[in-house]
Formats: structure tokens, sequence, C-alpha cells
């Protein structure tokens, strides 16, 4: 969500390369930037104007520290003063030692509250252990309750709904004594939105927190409203006092503004936060991975959790245990593409990597998805034999392959010959320290090894460039390396059958 953010504030850090001091007059025009782009993202003024002064009482006279770049110092300074913005973080709920903990969901229509009602029920089951019961209040939108049932059945979880009935209080009073009854320990009430904010919401509002006395109050704000959300979040704390705010929709085109503002704005913590419509995309909000996003950073804890959730222990143990011996073979590179699309579209996946977030801005317009499908479509043409041993792929073969997966025999051809130069670095990399590999992969994906195909729409020279005369040299003896090798293998296997 924060891809123009980042840009953006990539390019005001770029100011500040070859300084040896960081001074008030070499740092304003960077800055100045850096305030552009968090006023764009529809940041508060307010907090643009604190942030902005708190950094640089920080970086002006800043003396650089030794091997540490002016803007890595700068975006270092950056990096704590926003952290301090939108404080710790803070998901717990507390939950009442006796009788139901009773948490009520508010704001505004369309905002996602009635999903994030589901959402919330499920990870209270999941991993809180709690029973909860969902109230459907909301009676003023039509199908609410409707929704609302679904979503109960969807994750398990009774609902309670009285047809025919127009008093939100008396329903959410009703579905307390229900609760008792059914031993539920947790009620969630979802309750009316309005397009705006107006008197009559307010009202009702007040009236179900007086009667019901929630424990937990919390305000749903859609992220993609940007400043408006802040504004929402700051009228609904005045009249409810809330105790947390759940952004929803930070998977869409949203800014970031809101993420930054609402803690500062209103003093209300952003508990949690929704990436999605299924079910399971309701997360605890982590500062320190939100600005990691915002500055380039990558979310790398995000991906070792979905990592986590779809590869088994013992397979990542299986493949490390491969590439520690220095094999890697066309089976383990479909094993790889099978597991990376569990764990969500490509796009996503490079921007959650440090340092590669640039190439997931190249894939811009381009359907990654679709050419993982194509790789993979090819290696599943082959035999377990050839998968094995690709250097079997004669020419025959190669049209056998392309007629199963639909693709030019050429295609064929490009993918062996980028899998070589692939296997070759893995076998390199095996010998390599945990520093020399991270290095090593950062150079594999500037030189678009990690481009399945060079299907991506990466313009010519577009990440190669980067490489230096030296690295450009090594590539390329390992790859013609690798074709020689693979030519030599296939001429003594070619009596081989299929």
């Amino acid at each position: 969500m924060f891809d123009d953010l980042n840009k953006r504030l990539s390019s005001a850090f770029g100011r500040f390369r070859a300084r040896g001091l960081l001074t008030e007059a070499n740092i304003q025009e960077g800055l100045r930037d850096v305030r552009t782009a968090l006023l764009e993202a529809d940041v508060s003024l307010s907090v643009v104007q604190e942030l902005m002064s708190r950094i640089t009482d920080q970086a002006v006279g800043a003396e650089l520290v030794k091997s540490v770049r002016p803007e890595q110092q700068v975006v270092k300074i950056v990096h704590d003063e926003l952290l301090e913005i939108m404080g710790p973080t803070d998901t717990e709920i507390r939950f009442e030692k006796s009788g139901p903990t009773i948490l009520m969901l508010c704001g505004l229509q369309g905002s996602g509250k009635t999903t994030t009602v589901g959402k919330l029920a499920k990870m209270l089951t999941e991993k809180h252990g709690r029973r909860p019961m969902l109230v459907a209040a909301d009676l003023q939108r039509p199908a609410a309750v409707e929704q609302l049932k679904v979503l109960g059945r969807q994750v398990g979880v009774p609902v309670h709904a009285e047809d025919g009935t127009t008093d939100p209080v008396k329903v959410c009073q009703n579905a307390l004594v229900a609760a008792n009854k059914a031993d539920r320990d947790t009620i969630i009430l979802d309750t009316a939105g309005r397009l705006h904010i107006d008197d009559d919401l307010m009202d009702q509002l007040r009236q179900v927190e007086k009667r019901v006395k929630p424990h937990v109050v919390y305000f749903v704000c859609d992220a993609m409203t940007g400043q408006d959300a802040v504004n929402s979040a700051k009228a609904f704390n005045e009249a409810l006092d809330l105790d947390g705010v759940i952004l929803t929709k930070l998977d869409g085109d949203a800014r970031g503004g809101a993420a930054l503002s609402i803690r500062q704005v209103t003093g209300v913590p952003i508990k949690f936060v929704g990436k999605g419509e299924k079910l399971d995309k309701l997360e605890g909000f982590d500062p320190g991975r939100v600005v990691g996003q915002m500055l380039g950073m990558g979310d790398i804890v995000s991906l070792v959790e979905e990592a986590q959730k779809h590869i088994s222990e013992e397979e990542a143990l299986r493949q490390q245990e491969r590439m520690a011996k220095g094999k890697f073979d066309l089976n383990d590179f479909r094993n790889q593409i099978l597991q990376m699309k569990k764990m969500g579209p490509v796009k996503d996946l490079l921007g959650k990597i440090p340092g590669m977030n640039q190439m997931a801005g190249q894939l811009d317009g381009v359907d990654a998805d679709a050419e993982v499908r194509r790789i993979q479509g090819i290696i599943d043409s082959m035999t377990p034999k050839e998968r094995s041993n690709p250097a079997l792929i004669d020419i025959p073969r190669r049209r056998r392959i392309a007629a199963g997966a639909g693709v030019d025999p050429s295609d064929v051809s490009g993918l062996i010959k980028q899998f070589d130069g692939m296997a070759a670095l893995i076998k390199q990399m095996s010998q390599m320290s945990m520093m020399d590999r991270v290095r090593a992969l950062t150079g594999m994906g500037r030189a678009g090894m990690l481009n399945p195909g060079a299907q991506f729409g990466i313009p010519k020279g577009g990440t190669g460039k980067r490489l230096s005369p030296k690295e450009k040299e090594k590539l390329r003896k390992e790859r013609e390396k690798a074709e020689r090798k693979r030519r030599r293998d296939m001429k003594e296997n070619r009596p081989d059958s299929p």
C-alpha cells in the first residue's frame, strides 16, 4: 500500500548522498521532499509539521557514523521518529475474568465493519481460544443481518439476530442474556453505520454504550479514505471514548496517511489491520513493520509468517539439506514455485523482501503470476528424469515439452539456460556464509535471475546495469560454464529414452 510514499522517500533520501556532515543547509532540500511525500500520502498537516521539526533537530549537525552513508543515517532518524509518532505495538484485548467480554465495533457505512466482525471472531476463536457470539445490531443497512449470519456460518460462530425489531439497544441487551445461556465468553456487537457522521448515529451508539456497557469499543475505518479516516476517528472518539482503531483495506491503493496520523491526532492506538477479503486477513498492527514498508525495508516478518503457514518444517529442512550440499534441480524449482503460489501474488512477495521492492514496482502492468504458471507448465511437461537432469533435454524432447506446455521450444530453451545459471549460483552459495548468501541473492535479483523466464517485463538493462563490471564478468563465465556442461551431458546421454 505504501508504494508511492516509498518511492518519494527513497528519492528524498538520495539527496543526502556524498555528504560528510549533515547541516541545516544541505538537508533542507531533501527534507522538503520528505514533507511533500508525507502530505501527499494524506498525513495530517499537524503531524507532518511536528515530525519535520523533530527530524531536523535530530539530523542537523549529526556526525556520520563510520561506514554508514549519509542517507542511511537520515533513514534511521526518520525511521525512529515515525515509530515514535505511531507509538508502541498494542494488540492486547482485555478479557473479563467473569461473564462475557463485550466488544463493540462502530464505524461509517462501507468501512468493512461487518466483515471485520467475522474476521475478529475467527481470530478470537483460533488464536485466543474464545467462544464468541456475533450480534446483528446493524438495523439500518439492508442485508446487514443476513451478511452477518453468513459470516457466522463461515467461522462456525453463532449469531444473535431478531427479525422485525427496530431497536438495536434491545437486540444487544437480549444478546447478553442469550450469550450467558449458551456459555459464550465473548460478544461482538455489529452496530449500525451511516454514510457520514450525524446526530442520529451518535445518539444511537451512545445509547448502546450506556445500556449495554461494552468493555472494549473499536472504531473500524477504511484506510483508503486517508485524512477522512482520521477525522472520523476523532469524532467517534469524542462521542464514545474509543479503546482502539481497526484499519481496513490496507491491501488496497491506500496512501498510508491514516496509519501515521490516527494515533498522534486522536491518542487512540491502532489495534488491528485488515489486508484482504478473506476472513483470516486480520492481523495485529505492528508499527515497526509498517514503517519498514514505508521506507522500502520490506516486511520480512510477514514473509516469514506466510512461509510458516504454508511450508512444513520437514519440507523446509529437506530443501535446506539439499541446498547445503549444492543440489538443486527442476524438481526443487517446481516445489518452490508451488510453495510461492500458496504464499500469495509474486508482486506482494517481492515487496516484502528488503531490497526487492523496486523489482516489484517494475512488474506494474505485467501478470507475473501468469508467467509463474507458464514456467510451472513447462516443468510439468517434463518427465521426472528430465527434471532431475535437464541435460537430457535435446531438440526432440524440447519440442515435446513445448507442445505439452503450449509454448514455443525457444521458451523451453530459455528456461533451461536460466535455470542452469541459477543452479550454478546456488551451488556456490552452499559454500558461503549467511551474509554472503544475502549478497548473492541480491545480485541474482539485480541480474534478473529471480525473474523466471525473463518474461516479467523488466526493461533491458533495467536491473542488470547495477552490477559492477567484475560481477557481470563473473556471472557471464558461470553461465557459459553451465551451458558447456549442459551440452556435454546432453551429448553423453542422448541414447536415453524419455
